[in-house]
């Protein structure tokens, strides 16, 4: 999905509200169908990303689409500001500091490899991201996270350490997906 400059500050704004309301009542902004352009009022998964002064501070998203993209943007910035379990909950003191960066996410593909010399090779750098799912173990790196991470080996040993994988082992029930992401921020 391309989202032109005025959709992408919209859902800014509507991010940022979200926190704020959140902050004061524990759940997302409302958000009213009729206030928004048919042609976003469609399912998409989001990420949402908070940094303070350069440094994560809040990160929460889903990677499938369960409901309208800025539904899904204000439930995934309340749960960046209050429910990563990395962080303490943001404060209203700090929203004027935060950064905000959304993710628009492009459905989910199962990848069918064998095994992770296979994964290493069906891996498109800097435009994946991915999901590794075995038994109990889950985690996803945004296709963002190329940035800080751009060797595949390195991306997938902490991918999988995230998970609470051993780096570099591949379970008989592993399942792995990628997805693309549309990413925009706050100037």
């Amino acid at each position: 999905m391309i989202l032109d400059v005025a959709a992408q500050e919209r859902l800014l704004t509507l991010a940022r509200e979200s926190m704020a309301y959140a902050i004061l009542k524990g759940l997302p902004v409302p958000v009213r169908a009729e206030t928004w352009p048919a042609s976003l009022w469609v399912p998409r998964a989001t990420f949402v990303t908070l940094t303070l002064e350069g440094r994560l501070r809040g990160c929460r998203g889903r990677i499938d689409a369960v409901q309208p993209l800025p539904e899904d943007v204000a439930v995934s910035a309340m749960e960046a500001a209050l429910d990563d379990p990395r962080f303490a909950a943001t404060t209203a003191s700090e929203l004027p500091d935060l950064n905000i960066a959304i993710s628009v996410l492009t459905p989910s593909e199962t990848l069918h490899v064998a095994d992770l010399e296979a994964l290493r090779a069906a891996l498109q750098p800097h435009r994946d991201g991915l999901l590794v799912i075995a038994g109990d173990h889950r985690a996803t790196f945004l296709p963002k996270v190329w940035e800080q991470l751009p060797d595949p080996d390195l991306f997938l040993a902490a991918l999988w350490e995230k998970a609470g994988l051993r780096p570099g082992s591949w379970p008989d029930d592993i399942r792995i997906a990628r997805y693309g992401a549309s990413d925009f921020a706050e100037a």
